[in-house]
């Protein structure tokens, strides 16, 4: 008796004694045999959903999903009320040729000398461009098919490493050449496709590129599931002449913020082999980061294209949900993940979200997109834009990072966003943060749920890695009646994001709340579970997957070891040109100087 609270109508808490609770999870870490013993003891029939029960009351799950009285409605998918079009910006049309888009997104870009400074290379570690791909092209300095034969030779010696680190999970080197040599034979006519064509791209493995299977770094998920054709995403940048160079490595199907893979060997941070890429696209951000492509595609349900790209210090950006189609991803049915581009700079992120960009027929019904925009960053718009800014920070939570250095790096960037344009800071509040984690838990564990129980149940889940099974059996004691209190929860959290919409433009955070973890050996061959280390690492990514908000990581410094950080931006529904333009301003004040990665491959230059 005595457990049943209520629950406020959200339209009526008083935000003024909201207050902030950091959110300690209760849970141990394990690796090793001890770690293999625990999940054969919480899959066990009687035993498992006791210690599981405890877990969850222990973290306060059950309070808020079985004791608590939610007086909204459901919402189980994102609503969003009519957008005004934001200031400054190129709209897209979407039904378009994504080679036009392509088209109209670099004539938005800012002016760029590429060759001055492909002539005059500072001594300064920076990356090469998307535009100083296509220079050099054209230029006939330097070919794609002469890129390519330098890209296999690194992953080919790469597959020798021991232990293994594979940057990619599948790969044809035949293939590859394929694909250059077509581009090759492009630019020697001088008919090149679109400035992306002859750039090397890497896919994650839960997005699907013919010929390659899709195993979603399982070891059996290829031999239920065929693939037939490319992804949706990726059939757009291959009419855009992008070269793919194969399956990239990722935390088994996206359950882990990590990039943990005992089936294939753990992606190493190229900042420090070490150190994890963070999860799940742990792959398409070290390839990116290593400088071996100039971008690559992933999925981000739970942060995981923000997450490993602010652990590696290249730009990760997640769209408004709905804005790019799913189809032809092993994920393509839930309704908190999207395909998002990781770049090592926010313009190239937005020259391959400009091509990959459309919303399905059913979700054009049924969410009612605004169209897609970019900011003008080429004409004096984008200072106009930037000094109207109005950005909105919770502090207590900003500054809730495993070590100071995150925040104040961020806070050196807002800082200097402010000095130069004027921007306005303003001091929001976000109540229920913890109520708004155990949704998206909820959320995101059942779609994954339903859509692997058919294989599981059809003896394929004793084949899944020890730390997705422990997510899966977390995921088996939810009940549906857990499942429609989340969405009691999404609709209020989406009330009160809304309402802080309408005084701000951006909400701005730290990515993660740590930077790249240290890899224990004991958790190369079994994995581990260390929910502390999930929830520092997601600590900031959640609300833009559970709202569907766009969220855009960007890098603005490292810590004392040499670490990236990241800083999150994120805008409200369908406002991509927003966060674009915001990251870029924040990219230009904070990226004179970069860190040149340990593991760092110059395949243009070829130094």
């Amino acid at each position: 008796m005595g457990k049943k609270r209520v629950m406020t109508p959200a339209k009526d808490v008083d935000l003024s004694s909201t207050k902030y609770k950091r959110e300690v999870v209760q849970a141990p870490h394990l690796t090793g045999f001890v770690f293999r013993l625990f999940v054969r003891i919480i899959e066990a029939p009687l035993i498992g959903p006791i210690i599981m029960n405890i877990l969850k009351k222990e973290n306060k799950m059950d309070e808020i999903l079985r004791h608590t009285v939610i007086p909204e409605e459901p919402m189980f998918k994102p609503e969003y009320p009519p957008q005004e079009m934001e200031p400054g910006v190129v709209v897209l049309e979407e039904d378009g040729r994504p080679e036009d888009r392509v088209e109209s997104a670099l004539k938005c870009l800012p002016h760029y000398d590429v060759a001055e400074l492909w002539e005059n290379s500072s001594a300064s570690f920076r990356y090469w461009k998307i535009r100083d791909y296509a220079h050099a092209y054209r230029s006939r300095k330097v070919t794609p098919s002469m890129v390519a034969e330098r890209i296999i030779s690194i992953i080919e010696d790469n597959g020798r490493n021991k232990p293994p680190t594979p940057l990619l999970i599948s790969f044809d080197a035949a293939e590859v050449r394929e694909q250059a040599a077509a581009s090759t034979q492009r630019f020697e006519a001088g008919n090149p496709l679109s400035i992306l064509d002859g750039i090397f791209m890497a896919i994650k493995d839960d997005i699907d590129c013919y010929p390659h299977p899709s195993k979603g770094a399982t070891t059996w998920m290829h031999e239920v599931r065929t693939v037939k054709e490319d992804a949706v995403c990726v059939s757009r940048l291959r009419t855009c002449g992008v070269i793919f160079i194969g399956k990239a490595n990722m935390h088994e199907l996206g359950m882990g913020t990590t990039g943990n893979n005992p089936n294939y060997g753990t992606t190493r941070n190229p900042h420090a082999p070490d150190r994890y890429t963070g999860g799940s696209s742990s792959g398409p951000a070290a390839i990116v980061a290593s400088g071996l492509c100039s971008a690559a595609l992933g999925t981000d349900g739970g942060g995981s294209v923000r997450i490993p790209s602010s652990l590696c210090g290249v730009v990760g950006f997640k769209t408004t949900y709905g804005r790019t189609s799913m189809e032809g991803s092993l994920c393509d049915s839930g309704t908190v993940e999207i395909i998002g581009p990781i770049a090592s700079t926010v313009e190239d992120v937005l020259l391959v979200y400009s091509a990959m960009l459309g919303a399905s027929p059913a979700n054009r019904i049924s969410l009612k997109p605004s169209p897609p925009c970019l900011p003008s960053l080429s004409s004096n718009d984008n200072s106009n834009a930037l000094g109207s800014l109005r950005i909105g920070k919770y502090t207590p939570w900003f500054n809730d990072v495993h070590s100071t250095e995150i925040s104040d790096k961020c806070d050196e960037a807002l800082n200097l966003l402010s000095k130069a344009h004027g921007c306005e800071m303003i001091e929001i509040v976000i109540p229920e943060l913890l109520e708004m984690r155990t949704a998206h838990v909820v959320s995101i564990g059942s779609e994954c749920l339903c859509s692997l129980n058919p294989d599981c149940e059809d003896g394929k889940g004793v084949n899944l890695t020890y730390d997705t099974r422990t997510s899966l059996a977390l995921f088996r004691s939810f009940t549906a009646a857990d499942y429609v209190a989340a969405q009691c929860i999404r609709r209020r959290s989406m009330y009160y994001h809304l309402e802080i919409f309408k005084k701000v433009d951006v909400i701005v955070t730290p990515t993660t709340g740590m930077t790249a973890p240290i890899i224990p050996p004991s958790a190369l061959k079994s994995g581990e579970t260390d929910m502390q280390t999930t929830a520092n690492l997601m600590q900031f990514v959640v609300p833009a997957n559970l709202l569907g908000f766009p969220a855009i990581s960007v890098p603005v410094g490292y810590d004392k070891v040499g670490l990236p950080i990241g800083l999150q931006i994120m805008g409200r529904p369908w406002a991509e040109a927003t966060v674009l333009r915001v990251a870029a301003e924040v990219e230009k004040l904070c990226g004179e100087w970069k860190k040149k990665p340990a593991s760092y491959y110059d395949v243009l230059k070829a130094k």
